[in-house]
């Protein structure tokens, strides 16, 4: 006996019919795990359709081949965390506060992205090619610049930073600290315990990293004591 009758149809996957939008970001989260999980070359197309609302077809329709998708994640996951930045209004905070405003906000979004963390990682294993195609990143990543030019350039007509502060300088060495915090937490909490990245230790590093980059950039900076 056929008993394929008696089982439940497999639900037709049709809802980008109805919200194409919502479809994309659908597969963008998903393929953002899997590449994140597995990088470009070991991320499953047909894995990834699986697990979204859509189907393979459809994903290739959105964005051409596996490349084009993995292109669309990383413009994602940088368009992510630089909105977070671009949210952040310092042009009215004085230019001490607002630095260490933006170094709090670079640390905690850091911590808070781990798939950007690993996507970047991977990303830089292909020597940023696939990063180089995009015309969009570029942009996203300028907006934090711009702040913190328009930041050294208050606090030096203040007197208040030093006169060789420079602002890409200043991403690279807050981005920096903050990238390996999230990048290296399991090789360095494996080879010396997960001590400092614990919620409370986390809040003194960051507090560390502040001190550190306010007494690089200000005159007369008094770091926090080491208790």
């Amino acid at each position: 006996m056929d008993d394929s009758a008696e089982r439940p149809a497999k639900p037709r996957k049709t809802s980008w019919k109805k919200d194409p939008e919502a479809v994309k970001e659908n597969i963008l989260a998903i393929a953002t795990e899997e590449f994140a999980a597995h990088g470009l070359a070991g991320a499953n197309i047909n894995e990834i359709a699986n697990k979204t609302s859509t189907s393979k077809r459809m994903i290739y329709y959105y964005f051409g081949d596996k490349e084009g998708l993995y292109c669309a994640v990383l413009e994602r996951v940088y368009a992510s965390l630089r909105h977070g930045e671009d949210l952040l209004d310092v042009a009215d905070l004085d230019p001490v506060p607002a630095l260490q405003r933006l170094i709090e906000a670079t640390f905690d979004a850091h911590v808070n992205a781990p798939h950007f963390i690993r996507l970047v990682m991977i990303e830089n294993i292909h020597n940023a090619d696939y990063l180089r195609k995009s015309d969009i990143v570029p942009k996203l990543n300028r907006s934090i610049i711009d702040k913190l030019e328009d930041v050294c350039a208050r606090g030096k007509a203040e007197g208040t930073f030093r006169k060789g502060t420079d602002p890409l300088e200043l991403h690279w060495l807050i981005s920096s600290i903050s990238f390996y915090n999230v990048s290296n937490r399991h090789t360095f909490s494996t080879s010396f315990g997960k001590k400092l990245f614990s919620k409370a230790h986390q809040a003194v590093l960051k507090q560390r990293v502040v001190d550190m980059i306010l007494t690089a950039a200000i005159i007369d900076h008094e770091p926090t004591a080491w208790n």
